[in-house]
């Protein structure tokens, strides 16, 4: 296999059939519960704790979890560039290979920022191993160019916006990204300045074609979670808070699915228990 996949599985941990969740209310354990899939946004890899899904280990107990890192992140190998077709491809390998228990079919997929495009074009190459798509603040820009604040970032970056300046370290670029933002700056360990050094390469996220008639055509039942942003520093809430909501509603819309609107601006780190009671729910 191309990419590193963190395997949570925490059945074992439980005893009579029965798993305690935050509430104290008892999950019904089901050996045969399918599989869910999740993939990563930048400057992270699966299992971190600051942007990754550290905060759903919790949805261990009645089920595996698969967390991959894309290719540059985590413990995945080096790549010349990180590429959404590419991440996609590698989507579809784990899907279709021995990371899932054989008889259990078709996984769920939970795809976050540039993961979730990436999730969106797997499930459209091989929606037969897809069984939910959920999407976590997809950055699917080029799916919602229609919308007037998505037209306007779309406008502004092919029109040849500034870039990363040359000799900007990945430490620079991180402080920038969140301090310069008014957020938090996480620790600049190899681990995340690697991960942010990925990022700062990665394929531009607007050139992505993603083919919602196929998704469409597929039925797949989709949650979309976003953030409300009121939380959130002013910059970046104008700057990428708007156009994320925009996609939100707008895949909603596209695709007939849910959507969940979550306080804060990084749902699944801020609010895990609502998304993973979400998460429950619609996984059945």
């Amino acid at each position: 296999m191309a990419v590193h996949v963190t395997v949570w599985d925490d059945r074992d941990r439980v005893g009579e059939g029965q798993a305690p969740t935050a509430s104290g209310a008892p999950v019904a354990l089901a050996a045969a519960a399918a599989p869910a899939l999740f993939v990563h946004n930048i400057f992270t890899w699966g299992s971190d704790s600051a942007y990754g899904f550290a905060g759903q280990r919790p949805l261990a107990d009645s089920r595996r979890l698969l967390l991959m890192d894309r290719r540059g992140y985590g413990d995945s190998p080096d790549t010349a560039r990180s590429d959404f077709d590419v991440d996609a491809e590698d989507i579809v390998e784990v899907l279709g290979g021995g990371a899932l228990d054989a008889g259990l079919g078709d996984a769920h997929l939970v795809g976050h920022g540039n993961g979730a495009v990436a999730a969106l074009i797997a499930a459209a190459r091989r929606p037969d191993l897809v069984r939910s798509l959920v999407l976590i603040q997809p950055s699917a820009f080029t799916a919602a160019a229609h919308h007037p604040v998505v037209a306007d970032l779309l406008d502004r970056v092919r029109d040849g916006a500034p870039g990363i300046p040359e000799g900007v370290t990945p430490e620079q670029y991180l402080r920038a990204s969140t301090e310069g933002l008014g957020m938090a700056v996480p620790e600049p360990t190899p681990r995340r300045l690697r991960a942010v050094a990925t990022s700062m390469g990665e394929r531009p996220i607007w050139e992505a074609e993603i083919p919602l008639e196929v998704i469409r055509g597929a039925a797949l039942p989709t949650l979309v979670i976003c953030g409300t942003w009121d939380r959130a520093p002013a910059a970046y809430r104008e700057h990428v808070g708007l156009p994320l909501m925009a996609v939100a509603e707008s895949l909603t819309n596209s695709l007939g699915g849910r959507l969940l609107r979550v306080p804060g601006y990084y749902p699944h780190t801020q609010e895990p228990t609502m998304v993973n009671a979400a998460l429950r729910e619609f996984w059945g």
